[in-house]
């Protein structure tokens, strides 16, 4: 069986490919700003995980209609296709990411020393019946002590601009979290028990969707993107 990852993330991709599934790849053209706008002008205070949540269903949703075009031409198409998004809560703030240099030097001068809270909001879809399902992920970060230094060299590899947060743990990064309480996967962008435990709710299995070789060592190729299946 084959999974389809509506997300460009290499580090979700990644994850998906340590636990034995190779994905196929779309990235959907959602307006993430509307939605998240349309959240809040129906509730100032909605909080991360109705955000995360929203986006997650909102990219599979986008995907999945891609998907039943392509089925109904008799092309080529994933058996299930997850999307996932996250956000990171600090002193009652939600914050994405950062984009700037400017943006991520301050609010990771803010947060050094300091603990927030990463959601991960996952949707998953049964292709076959289109039913779904979507679950939220959540863990407690504790943030080292970071430099002003430490943090103008973590910002010049470009690493913390284009992630919730502004930090990874699977990278760079890694070094300044000091510990985490939760699910360490949803840190790096989408949870393996959450996506297991929402497999099992639609009636799938997430053994089924195991490449054959499973466990063992392979070179990572760049990933099959929907629109190349023929």
């Amino acid at each position: 069986m084959k999974l389809l990852l509506a997300s460009a993330s290499p580090a979700r991709r990644q994850t998906l490919l340590s636990a034995g599934i190779d994905p196929w790849v779309a990235v959907s053209d959602v307006d993430e700003e509307a939605i998240l706008d349309a959240l809040r002008i129906a509730n100032p205070q909605v909080s991360p995980t109705e955000q995360v949540s929203a986006l997650a269903n909102a990219k599979a949703q986008s995907i999945y209609q891609l998907v039943v075009q392509r089925r109904e031409v008799g092309e080529p198409v994933p058996d299930a296709l997850v999307a996932c998004d996250s956000m990171f809560a600090f002193q009652g703030e939600v914050v994405g990411k950062p984009h700037s240099p400017k943006v991520a030097f301050e609010r990771l001068r803010r947060m050094r020393g300091r603990s927030g809270e990463l959601f991960t909001g996952h949707t998953l879809i049964d292709v076959s019946t289109g039913r779904s399902t979507s679950a939220v992920s959540k863990a407690v970060i504790h943030m080292g002590a970071m430099s002003d230094a430490q943090i103008k060299a973590y910002i010049a590899t470009g690493e913390p601009l284009e992630v919730a947060g502004s930090f990874t743990i699977d990278g760079v990064g890694g070094p300044f979290i000091d510990s985490i309480e939760g699910d360490h996967h949803g840190v790096v962008g989408i949870s393996l028990p959450t996506v297991r435990k929402m497999m099992v709710s639609l009636g799938l299995n997430i053994v089924d969707f195991w490449e054959r070789d499973a466990g063992r060592p392979r070179p990572v190729q760049p990933p099959v993107r929907l629109l190349d299946q023929q």
